[in-house]
């Protein structure tokens, strides 16, 4: 049955309660990528305290970044059939469970299990807050709610690595490490009632039942990209993970038939094959799959401050702040260069952000490093700037109806961007170091590999300045 009642359309104008509500909402926005970055502060501490080995603490990351990619989008979907701020609510706790079991975990495995469950509570979580701003401001107000969605990111990727040294070293109550997680467990308990006096609840205007068959199509799809890019740099590339590797094409072109087929019978399909019939879609999409070619460029840093420059680990948060300070700047003026530049707003970014990255790689290999920290703001600052207009645009390009499909479309393209840039980038600065790793072969292969992440930005920044005609006429609505 279709409740009516509870699907709304946006106001002419958010009041104080909306404005409100969007930061309960941004908490969702914050916490999946702070709990991926906090973690890696405390590994060693995790080891030591559980007996776990290198390859297990290699898999508190990545399971629960794998969990996250491959629910991205049924957790979107869920809130468009089952109403947002139901959905939101029920991922914040189930986070919040999940962090207590990564809390209070006595072996190796019982915290592996709880960085699953965070992971996929994440994944129904995070699409909400997407949707629900697509949904709650009118169009005059959604750029600002998107820079805020933004800086938020912004936020809990500069501030993640900081803030577990910070808990580790306090060591609060003798907790240690599992302060990290049991952090979220007071972050919960005020958000839940505030989300749910505040958020108001939204809807796709067409409700359909889940899609169980297409859920676990692209589950093993997803699965079978993300799983070995993620874990196969670190065991060596064994034959299973070119197994998957190689079986991710079949599978996914049996999902894409299998949705086809669904769509046909006129049943409801978990990704509509006609939502990539709208106009710019693929094509933002394919634009986000570049512009996550940023990700293994923080720990190529880390790894060329202390290695080629010899300076110690305290110093690489020190040195990466310009990138910081940028990234929470861009989408605080991310209103003022839509105005100018409009729907090639996300396109700005990117040439932004690849110019900095261009220039990093020129001082880096002339060993000018004077001006390195004007290079670095200027890739925070495009990235700030790029990621709420690219995610605006790729949004705006489909109905209202699908807006949680497509947010989830958007987290989930960035998810698997950052595990191909990861695996095939950081394999190529690897291979470029050489086994010796000497300060020279370093910054000459972060050097070179910096580059080629800028040349994939302007490739990014080409394809996200195409048209949206959707998002054009959208305005003229509202003008």
């Amino acid at each position: 049955m279709t409740h009516l009642s509870t699907v709304e359309l946006p106001p002419t104008r958010a009041g104080a309660r909306t404005w409100l509500a969007l930061t309960v909402l941004l908490m969702g926005t914050l916490l999946p990528p702070l709990d991926f970055f906090i973690v890696n502060v405390a590994l060693p501490s995790m080891q030591t305290d559980l007996h776990a080995s290198a390859a297990t603490a290699q898999l508190v990351i990545s399971a629960y970044a794998a969990t996250y990619a491959i629910f991205l989008i049924t957790g979107g979907r869920l809130g468009d059939l089952y109403g947002r701020r139901r959905i939101f609510l029920a991922g914040i706790l189930a986070f919040a469970a999940a962090s207590a079991v990564c809390g209070f975990a006595s072996s190796p495995a019982a915290l592996v299990t709880g960085r699953i469950l965070q992971g996929a509570a994440a994944a129904v979580m995070a699409p909400q807050a997407l949707a629900s701003i697509h949904a709650l401001f009118p169009a005059h107000q959604k750029g600002l709610a998107l820079s805020l969605f933004g800086t938020a990111y912004g936020i809990a990727s500069v501030a993640g690595q900081a803030l577990g040294g910070v808990l580790v070293s306090a060591n609060v109550f003798g907790l240690g490490w599992r302060s990290i997680f049991l952090i979220n467990l007071p972050v919960v308990i005020v958000a839940a009632p505030a989300a749910y006096w505040l958020v108001r609840e939204s809807r796709s205007d067409h409700p359909a039942k889940l899609d169980p068959g297409g859920m676990v199509l692209l589950a093993l799809a997803l699965a079978a990209l993300v799983v070995p890019l993620i874990e196969g740099r670190e065991r060596g590339w064994p034959v299973w993970t070119w197994g998957l590797l190689i079986s991710a094409a079949p599978l996914f072109a049996i999902f894409w038939r299998y949705e086809a087929r669904v769509a046909n019978a006129g049943r409801d399909a978990l990704v509509p094959p006609i939502i990539f019939a709208a106009p710019g879609l693929v094509r933002g999409l394919v634009a986000t799959l570049f512009f996550y070619s940023l990700a293994p460029f923080f720990m190529m840093f880390a790894i060329y401050v202390q290695r080629a420059l010899g300076l110690a680990p305290l110093e690489v948060g020190l040195r990466i702040l310009p990138v910081g300070i940028g990234f929470l700047i861009g989408p605080l003026l991310n209103p003022l260069i839509v105005r100018q530049f409009g729907h090639r707003a996300a396109a700005a970014g990117m040439a932004i952000e690849g110019c900095g990255l261009l220039w990093t790689a020129m001082l880096v290999y002339d060993e000018r490093l004077h001006a390195l920290s004007a290079s670095l703001f200027l890739i925070g600052f495009g990235q700030g700037v790029a990621l709420p207009a690219l995610v605006r645009r790729n949004v705006e390009c489909v109905d209202r109806r699908w807006s949680g499909l497509a947010a989830g479309l958007v987290s989930s393209v960035l998810q698997v961007s950052a595990a191909l840039a990861v695996a095939l980038l950081g394999g190529l600065f690897f291979a470029l170091a050489g086994p010796g790793s000497s300060s020279t072969h370093v910054a000459r292969a972060f050097a070179t590999t910096v580059a080629i992440i800028g040349i994939l930005l302007f490739i990014a920044a080409f394809l996200a300045g195409g048209r949206n005609n959707r998002a054009l006429q959208l305005r003229k609505q509202h003008v």
